[in-house]
């Protein structure tokens, strides 16, 4: 199943406040972007976000769910928590390595 476009217009309604947030339509589905660096991507209309140290103690409690068949799992970020995800997505992005660059 396809994600919406409302689904996603939602989610970034949330992040709204944080600049550099971008999304990219990939199969059906979006993947998110914070200053460049891929945080995570909506996916059966459910907002994923990458299993990273910030994430799992800022959402002790999120479930691990799987985005596709044969991806890594992923924390479900609780998209009603807007002040959650203003901290959230911040403190995710300074454990992820920088874009690899274009040849």
């Amino acid at each position: 199943m396809a994600s919406s476009r409302e689904y996603l217009d939602f989610v970034l309604e949330q992040l709204n406040g944080l600049d550099g947030v971008t999304s990219r339509g990939m199969m059906g589905e979006y993947i998110l972007y914070y200053q460049g660096k891929v945080v995570g991507g909506i996916y059966d209309d459910r907002f994923l976000v990458k299993d990273t140290a910030a994430a799992r103690r800022l959402m002790p409690e999120a479930p691990r769910e799987t985005p596709y068949e044969g991806a890594k799992d992923m924390l479900l970020a609780d998209v009603d928590d807007r002040e959650l995800l203003l901290r959230l997505i911040p403190a995710m992005a300074e454990e992820l390595p920088a874009p690899k660059k274009k040849k």
